[in-house]
């Protein structure tokens, strides 16, 4: 696998960890017992916390990466066993 592959890969998994961690340890202005502005969004999070959001999006896309790679390196999962289907028609290679 090419450096340029690799890169573009682990971007894809580090923007979805992003996405995945995002709600976790947040607590909105009612539930940090903070007064809310007038207008505020209810759940808008009362301390946000850019560092530990990349900090923990940053370990779970290096797992998740890890795990990818070692799947491509060793071919453990292939989409064959994937396929739950059976198939597309005419799959035995007869044509149309």
């Amino acid at each position: 696998m090419k450096l340029t592959s690799i890169i573009a890969i682990y971007s894809l998994f580090w923007v979805m960890s992003a996405f995945m961690v995002l709600p976790f340890g947040v607590r909105t202005h009612d539930e940090a017992g903070i007064p809310k502005i007038p207008g505020q969004a209810e759940s808008a999070p009362a301390h946000f916390q850019p560092r530990k959001i990349v900090k923990r999006a940053t370990v779970l896309a290096l797992v998740l990466f890890g795990l990818y790679y070692a799947n491509y390196t060793y071919g453990g999962v292939t989409p064959a066993m994937l396929d739950f289907t059976g198939g597309p028609p005419n799959y035995d290679g007869s044509p149309s």
